[in-house]
Protein backbone atom coordinates (compact mmCIF):
# COMPACT_ATOMS: atom_id res chain seq x y z
CA UNK A 1 0.00 0.00 0.00
CA UNK A 2 1.43 2.99 -1.06
CA UNK A 3 1.68 6.51 1.05
CA UNK A 4 -1.35 8.04 -1.01
CA UNK A 5 -3.15 5.39 -0.10
CA UNK A 6 -2.42 5.83 3.62
CA UNK A 7 -3.38 9.54 3.13
CA UNK A 8 -6.61 8.95 1.25
CA UNK A 9 -7.21 6.44 4.24
CA UNK A 10 -7.00 8.73 7.05
CA UNK A 11 -9.04 11.48 5.83
CA UNK A 12 -11.89 11.46 7.85
CA UNK A 13 -15.68 12.16 7.17
CA UNK A 14 -15.45 15.04 9.58
CA UNK A 15 -12.33 16.23 7.91
CA UNK A 16 -14.39 17.33 4.73
CA UNK A 17 -17.33 18.84 6.62
CA UNK A 18 -14.76 20.72 8.40
CA UNK A 19 -13.60 21.80 4.82
CA UNK A 20 -16.72 22.46 3.61
CA UNK A 21 -17.88 24.98 6.25
CA UNK A 22 -14.83 26.98 6.24
CA UNK A 23 -15.52 27.49 2.54
CA UNK A 24 -18.89 28.00 3.12
CA UNK A 25 -18.13 30.38 6.06
CA UNK A 26 -15.42 31.89 3.74
CA UNK A 27 -17.69 32.37 0.97
CA UNK A 28 -20.83 33.58 3.22
CA UNK A 29 -18.15 36.31 4.33
CA UNK A 30 -16.82 37.62 1.07
CA UNK A 31 -20.25 37.83 0.12
CA UNK A 32 -20.81 40.73 3.01
CA UNK A 33 -17.98 42.49 2.38
CA UNK A 34 -17.46 43.02 -1.27
CA UNK A 35 -17.63 46.03 -2.43
CA UNK A 36 -16.69 47.65 0.45
CA UNK A 37 -13.73 49.06 2.29
CA UNK A 38 -13.70 46.19 4.35
CA UNK A 39 -12.63 44.23 1.58
CA UNK A 40 -9.37 45.64 1.81
CA UNK A 41 -8.73 45.66 5.18
CA UNK A 42 -9.34 41.69 5.10
CA UNK A 43 -6.92 40.45 2.18
CA UNK A 44 -4.82 42.63 4.22
CA UNK A 45 -4.74 40.72 7.61
CA UNK A 46 -4.75 37.36 5.22
CA UNK A 47 -1.58 38.63 3.73
CA UNK A 48 -0.32 39.60 7.64
CA UNK A 49 -0.97 36.04 8.03
CA UNK A 50 0.43 34.07 5.79
CA UNK A 51 3.54 36.04 5.83
CA UNK A 52 3.48 35.44 9.44
CA UNK A 53 3.40 31.54 8.63
CA UNK A 54 5.92 31.78 6.22
CA UNK A 55 8.41 33.61 8.73
CA UNK A 56 7.85 31.20 10.95
CA UNK A 57 8.51 28.16 8.14
CA UNK A 58 11.81 29.68 7.77
CA UNK A 59 12.50 30.18 11.29
CA UNK A 60 12.81 33.98 10.96
CA UNK A 61 12.99 34.80 15.21
CA UNK A 62 12.63 38.52 15.16
CA UNK A 63 10.07 39.36 12.54
CA UNK A 64 8.31 36.27 13.59
CA UNK A 65 7.83 37.20 17.10
CA UNK A 66 6.53 40.97 15.80
CA UNK A 67 4.31 39.19 13.10
CA UNK A 68 2.72 37.30 16.12
CA UNK A 69 2.30 40.15 18.59
CA UNK A 70 0.42 41.50 16.00
CA UNK A 71 -1.75 38.73 15.24
CA UNK A 72 -2.40 38.01 18.95
CA UNK A 73 -4.21 40.97 18.89
CA UNK A 74 -6.15 40.24 15.85
CA UNK A 75 -8.87 39.42 17.14
CA UNK A 76 -9.85 42.48 18.84
CA UNK A 77 -8.53 44.20 16.02
CA UNK A 78 -11.30 42.32 13.48
CA UNK A 79 -13.91 42.49 15.98
CA UNK A 80 -13.18 46.47 15.55
CA UNK A 81 -13.01 46.83 12.50
CA UNK A 82 -15.42 44.67 11.15
CA UNK A 83 -18.25 45.11 13.68
CA UNK A 84 -21.04 46.38 10.92
CA UNK A 85 -19.98 43.71 8.78
CA UNK A 86 -20.23 41.07 12.07
CA UNK A 87 -23.83 42.24 12.71
CA UNK A 88 -24.93 41.90 8.98
CA UNK A 89 -23.28 38.52 9.41
CA UNK A 90 -25.20 37.24 12.76
CA UNK A 91 -28.50 38.78 11.81
CA UNK A 92 -27.92 36.74 8.21
CA UNK A 93 -27.29 34.07 10.24
CA UNK A 94 -30.35 33.99 12.82
CA UNK A 95 -32.51 34.89 10.07
CA UNK A 96 -31.60 32.46 8.08
CA UNK A 97 -32.27 29.90 11.24
CA UNK A 98 -35.78 32.06 11.77
CA UNK A 99 -36.98 31.05 8.24
CA UNK A 100 -36.52 27.49 8.44
CA UNK A 101 -38.59 27.81 11.65
CA UNK A 102 -41.32 29.36 9.75
CA UNK A 103 -41.09 27.23 6.71
CA UNK A 104 -41.66 24.20 8.62
CA UNK A 105 -45.22 22.42 8.48
CA UNK A 106 -45.44 21.21 11.53
CA UNK A 107 -43.87 24.88 13.47
CA UNK A 108 -44.86 27.24 11.41
CA UNK A 109 -48.26 27.99 13.46
CA UNK A 110 -46.22 28.24 16.29
CA UNK A 111 -43.97 30.48 15.08
CA UNK A 112 -44.62 32.35 12.56
CA UNK A 113 -45.58 35.58 12.78
CA UNK A 114 -48.80 36.73 11.95
CA UNK A 115 -50.01 39.06 9.90
CA UNK A 116 -51.23 42.33 11.12
CA UNK A 117 -55.00 43.20 10.55
CA UNK A 118 -54.18 46.59 9.04
CA UNK A 119 -51.48 45.09 6.57
CA UNK A 120 -53.74 45.87 3.47
CA UNK A 121 -54.44 49.67 4.64
CA UNK A 122 -50.83 50.05 5.67
CA UNK A 123 -49.81 48.92 1.90
CA UNK A 124 -51.75 51.17 0.39
CA UNK A 125 -50.93 53.96 2.38
CA UNK A 126 -47.22 53.82 1.47
CA UNK A 127 -47.81 53.06 -1.93
CA UNK A 128 -50.56 55.55 -2.78
CA UNK A 129 -47.81 58.25 -0.51
CA UNK A 130 -44.95 56.72 -3.09
CA UNK A 131 -46.87 56.99 -6.19
CA UNK A 132 -47.65 60.95 -4.73
CA UNK A 133 -44.17 61.74 -3.96
CA UNK A 134 -42.92 60.40 -7.00
CA UNK A 135 -45.10 62.22 -9.78
CA UNK A 136 -44.16 65.29 -7.82
CA UNK A 137 -40.43 64.28 -7.68
CA UNK A 138 -40.28 64.86 -4.11
CA UNK A 139 -37.48 63.25 -2.43
CA UNK A 140 -38.30 60.67 0.55
CA UNK A 141 -36.50 58.11 2.60
CA UNK A 142 -39.46 55.60 4.66
CA UNK A 143 -37.86 53.02 6.74
CA UNK A 144 -39.90 49.68 7.57
CA UNK A 145 -39.36 47.58 10.30
CA UNK A 146 -38.95 43.81 9.93
CA UNK A 147 -38.48 41.57 12.65
CA UNK A 148 -35.75 43.61 14.45
CA UNK A 149 -36.72 47.67 15.71
CA UNK A 150 -34.39 49.91 12.99
CA UNK A 151 -34.27 52.56 16.29
CA UNK A 152 -31.19 50.91 17.64
CA UNK A 153 -29.11 52.35 14.37
CA UNK A 154 -30.99 55.69 14.32
CA UNK A 155 -28.81 58.70 15.51
CA UNK A 156 -31.09 61.43 15.92
CA UNK A 157 -35.28 61.53 15.68
CA UNK A 158 -37.90 63.03 16.44
CA UNK A 159 -40.61 60.32 17.94
CA UNK A 160 -44.21 61.33 17.15
CA UNK A 161 -46.26 57.85 16.88
CA UNK A 162 -48.74 58.83 15.08
CA UNK A 163 -51.28 56.58 12.60
CA UNK A 164 -49.78 56.01 9.71
CA UNK A 165 -51.88 57.65 6.54
CA UNK A 166 -50.89 58.52 3.33
CA UNK A 167 -52.13 62.73 4.08
CA UNK A 168 -49.18 62.86 6.51
CA UNK A 169 -46.34 61.13 4.65
CA UNK A 170 -47.11 63.41 2.08
CA UNK A 171 -47.07 66.74 4.56
CA UNK A 172 -43.80 65.12 6.60
CA UNK A 173 -42.44 65.24 3.05
CA UNK A 174 -43.46 68.49 1.09
CA UNK A 175 -40.71 70.30 1.08
CA UNK A 176 -41.86 73.21 3.32
CA UNK A 177 -42.35 70.86 5.42
CA UNK A 178 -39.79 71.41 8.68
CA UNK A 179 -39.85 67.43 9.36
CA UNK A 180 -39.09 66.90 5.60
CA UNK A 181 -35.17 66.03 6.35
CA UNK A 182 -34.15 62.45 7.12
CA UNK A 183 -36.22 59.39 7.14
CA UNK A 184 -39.45 58.38 8.39
CA UNK A 185 -39.56 54.96 10.46
CA UNK A 186 -42.69 52.57 10.65
CA UNK A 187 -43.32 50.65 13.24
CA UNK A 188 -46.12 48.16 12.44
CA UNK A 189 -48.93 50.36 11.18
CA UNK A 190 -47.74 53.64 12.72
CA UNK A 191 -45.28 56.31 11.72
CA UNK A 192 -43.08 56.23 14.73
CA UNK A 193 -40.41 58.76 14.43
CA UNK A 194 -39.00 61.47 11.72
CA UNK A 195 -36.31 63.52 11.09
CA UNK A 196 -34.32 60.42 11.17
CA UNK A 197 -30.48 60.14 10.94
CA UNK A 198 -29.03 56.87 9.89
CA UNK A 199 -25.94 55.10 9.17
CA UNK A 200 -24.34 56.08 5.68
CA UNK A 201 -22.84 53.09 3.59
CA UNK A 202 -19.44 53.22 2.21
CA UNK A 203 -20.04 50.69 -0.39
CA UNK A 204 -17.91 51.57 -3.10
CA UNK A 205 -20.29 48.98 -5.85
CA UNK A 206 -22.96 52.29 -5.27
CA UNK A 207 -23.01 54.41 -8.27
CA UNK A 208 -21.85 57.86 -7.80
CA UNK A 209 -24.84 59.55 -8.60
CA UNK A 210 -26.47 58.26 -5.45
CA UNK A 211 -26.52 60.73 -2.44
CA UNK A 212 -26.96 60.82 0.92
CA UNK A 213 -30.73 59.53 0.43
CA UNK A 214 -29.60 56.53 -1.18
CA UNK A 215 -26.49 55.45 0.77
CA UNK A 216 -28.76 55.56 4.01
CA UNK A 217 -30.98 53.46 2.44
CA UNK A 218 -28.55 50.93 1.76
CA UNK A 219 -26.75 51.89 5.15
CA UNK A 220 -29.62 51.60 7.50
CA UNK A 221 -30.37 48.06 5.73
CA UNK A 222 -26.12 47.08 6.20
CA UNK A 223 -27.21 46.80 9.76
CA UNK A 224 -30.75 45.77 10.32
CA UNK A 225 -33.27 43.99 8.33
CA UNK A 226 -35.70 46.34 7.71
CA UNK A 227 -36.75 47.70 4.40
CA UNK A 228 -36.44 51.16 3.26
CA UNK A 229 -37.43 52.75 0.28
CA UNK A 230 -35.79 55.76 -1.02
CA UNK A 231 -37.45 58.44 -3.92
CA UNK A 232 -35.54 60.60 -5.63
CA UNK A 233 -36.35 64.31 -6.10
CA UNK A 234 -34.25 64.89 -9.21
CA UNK A 235 -36.39 61.78 -11.28
CA UNK A 236 -39.14 60.56 -8.97
CA UNK A 237 -37.53 57.45 -8.98
CA UNK A 238 -38.72 54.93 -6.44
CA UNK A 239 -36.07 52.91 -5.10
CA UNK A 240 -35.81 49.70 -2.40
CA UNK A 241 -33.19 48.81 -0.43
CA UNK A 242 -32.53 45.42 1.67
CA UNK A 243 -30.05 43.33 2.43
CA UNK A 244 -27.36 46.25 1.81
CA UNK A 245 -29.09 45.76 -1.62
CA UNK A 246 -30.15 48.66 -4.01
CA UNK A 247 -33.33 47.68 -6.38
CA UNK A 248 -33.45 51.54 -8.51
CA UNK A 249 -36.22 52.48 -10.39
CA UNK A 250 -39.08 49.56 -9.26
CA UNK A 251 -42.59 49.87 -10.21
CA UNK A 252 -45.49 50.64 -8.10
CA UNK A 253 -46.20 47.02 -8.45
CA UNK A 254 -42.72 45.51 -7.12
CA UNK A 255 -43.43 48.09 -4.73
CA UNK A 256 -46.53 46.80 -3.14
CA UNK A 257 -45.51 43.36 -3.53
CA UNK A 258 -42.23 43.63 -1.19
CA UNK A 259 -44.35 45.63 0.66
CA UNK A 260 -46.93 42.94 1.58
CA UNK A 261 -43.96 40.28 1.95
CA UNK A 262 -42.40 42.78 4.97
CA UNK A 263 -45.53 43.03 6.60
CA UNK A 264 -47.34 40.25 6.28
Amino acid sequence: MNMATLLFLNVRWLDVLDIVLVAFLFYKLYHIIKGTVAIRIFVGIAGIYLLWKLVKAFQMEMLGEILGQFIGVGVIALIIVFQQELRKFLLMVGGAGWNKIAENAFLSKWFKREAHEATPKVVQALSRTCSSLAGSKTGALIIIENKSNPMMHVQNADVIDAVLSADLLRSIFHKESPMHDGAVIILKDRIHAVRCVLPVSDSVSLPKEFGMRHRSAVGITEVSDAMAIAISEENGGISIAEDGRLKVDVSLKTLERELRKILG
